[in-house]
């Protein structure tokens, strides 16, 4: 017979998000079961020991957004988390021998700009100080469950007065939060609608400066600099500040699993049952409401409450039964865009790399945070270009980090962890599998950075690559998209996942989204997981 428990709810994915979701309920009292898939909790923030020696952050590397109301309410710090900060955070070298160092260090930054431009010095601090501006207003949203302003028909979502009250009010509140924004409201618009490239051109006139700022407009994202709504990732360089002050990115200590461990530990001080490699089958419901899952083995978790960290396709199309959902509803989440382009590199490296534009013969300051290889805004506009037609970038854009700079528990003695992020690599190839060739585009990365790092490939000890497809297969990731759901404006706020469904609810009663998929959507930062949390124990 298969073996049958009871919880109050159940928590799909031991991603930090289920995990943040699981330690909220069980603080107010509630059972709770967390199922992890996999061997290793974390979702795309773990570490794994892929070589001897080596503690990988396998997926994501560095941590910002992660609300500090969360480290402080779970005590993540009791538990082992240590966020390290970057200093300096950013480095782009040039083909030319020249390069570009930025970070927190306000004088040494504009030092550095000065370099190419003086009027590009004097603007800098303007600019950062209207994204802080503008970040102070658009921040607090993140950690507010979205409202559904929208009239949805009450034959798709009968809404009650209670929660059309408090949609009210958060719509009250964003609208005078958005008057606090005075004379920057055009800038915001343009932030939060716009494209990157036009934007960081108006106000800069150094390619390089562009470049290294439009980088992190596309990380993730299967979108030019030029495309509308890549502006928006412009802010996620000043929110946050879990990795020390607003803006700084840091490395967690032991790799980005060690999140995950922390939160583990909280989970099980209170009393959270954990499962790795147990995967779940299907969601059971009864009457429209759920009732629990069914697990690979044949075995049933109860539960009154599912709360699912995955992301909705794989919800709502691998997990429940269709006949428990509306068909518009369904035809709404078979419409979300979860296009990819994103490869991940790690590789382990018997020394740093040796830039030509700055020669080191160790750790060097440039080292510690996040190097560019792209130099100008066009080479990302032709990098995407190819991917457009289905093809892997000929010339592809690298965002590295080596955390081993900074912390020296994730490799052996003299010994380095790089991880390399690589836009474009496209889903959906025109021609052959990516099991056929992501070792030869891997080839194709390790010698551009030889290029600017020509010791580096002779450097290399061990080598991981992980394409869209293997970021599908390993994370359950739709399509290879790490923000579980394209981030353009039409799915963010109160229409992610789909319209009329913002509120971390599903028409399956007892049926909630937790992760990624919810809003505020993509990035480590658990408040989709908190603000699920919230609205079950509102329901419950």
């Amino acid at each position: 017979m298969p073996q049958q428990e009871r919880f109050d709810c159940v928590v799909i994915g031991g991603g930090h998000n289920g995990l943040v979701t699981a330690a909220y309920l069980a603080k107010a009292g509630k059972s709770v079961c967390v199922l992890e898939r996999r061997n290793v909790l974390g979702g795309c923030s773990t570490t794994e020991l892929l070589w001897p020696g080596y503690r990988v952050s396998t997926a994501a590397y560095v941590i910002s957004l992660f609300l500090p109301e969360i480290i402080r309410q779970l005590r993540l710090k009791d538990y082992g988390l240590h966020i390290l900060p970057r200093n300096p955070s950013s480095y782009t070298p040039l083909p030319d021998g020249r390069s570009l160092l930025m970070g927190p260090d306000r004088s040494a930054t504009l030092r550095e700009i000065a370099k190419f431009s003086q009027r590009d010095a004097e603007a800098f601090p303007r600019y950062e100080a209207m994204l802080e501006r503008v970040a102070d207003v658009i921040e607090p949203i993140l950690s507010q469950t979205a409202p559904d302003p929208l009239p949805i028909p009450k034959s798709q979502r009968p809404i009650g007065m209670g929660k059309r009250l408090r949609d009210t009010a958060r719509m009250w509140d964003l609208y005078r939060m958005v008057g606090r924004l005075g004379g920057d409201l055009q800038d915001a618009i343009e932030l939060m609608t716009a494209a990157a490239q036009p934007l960081l051109k108006r106000w800069f006139e150094t390619e390089v400066l562009r470049a290294t700022l439009a980088t992190d407009a596309i990380i993730g994202a299967f979108a030019p600099p030029s495309a509308p709504g890549t502006a928006y990732v412009l802010l996620h360089h000043v929110m946050g500040s879990a990795g020390g002050a607003r803006g700084i990115w840091g490395y967690v200590q032991g790799g980005m699993g060690g999140l995950a461990d922390a939160l583990e530990g909280a989970c099980n001080d209170l009393h959270v049952s954990i499962r790795r490699e147990t995967r779940v089958q299907r969601i059971l419901a009864e009457a429209d409401r759920v009732r629990g899952v069914q697990l690979s083995d044949g075995s049933v978790v109860e539960a009154a409450t599912v709360a699912s960290s995955i992301d909705a396709h794989q919800t709502f199309r691998r997990l429940c039964q269709p006949e428990h959902l509306p068909d518009a509803f369904l035809c709404a989440i078979d419409r979300i865009d979860y296009s990819s382009a994103s490869a991940k590199i790690n590789l382990a490296l018997s020394e740093p790399p040796d830039f030509l534009a700055d020669p080191s013969s160790g750790i060097a300051p440039h080292h510690h945070g996040t190097m560019h290889i792209g130099p100008d805004l066009d080479t990302i506009e032709r990098a995407y270009d190819d991917a457009k037609y289905g093809r892997p970038s000929t010339e592809p854009i690298l965002e590295m980090t080596m955390p081993s700079a900074v912390d020296p528990t994730v490799a052996p003695a003299g010994k380095h962890v790089m991880s390399i992020f690589v836009q474009y690599a496209p889903y959906q190839l025109a021609e052959g599998s990516w099991d056929d060739v992501k070792e030869d585009f891997a080839d194709r990365c390790i010698q551009l950075l030889a290029r600017y790092a020509p010791n580096v490939p002779a450097a290399i000890e061990h080598r991981q690559i992980l394409s869209p497809l293997d970021l599908e297969r390993t994370f359950g990731l739709t399509g290879g998209n790490i923000m579980q759901g394209a981030m353009g404006l039409n799915q963010l706020f109160f229409l992610r996942p789909v319209a009329g469904w913002a509120d971390h609810r599903t028409p399956l009663r007892g049926l909630y989204l937790c992760g990624a998929a919810s809003h505020p959507g993509g990035g480590v930062m658990g408040a989709c997981g908190r603000n699920a949390a919230r609205e079950i124990l509102r329901d419950r």
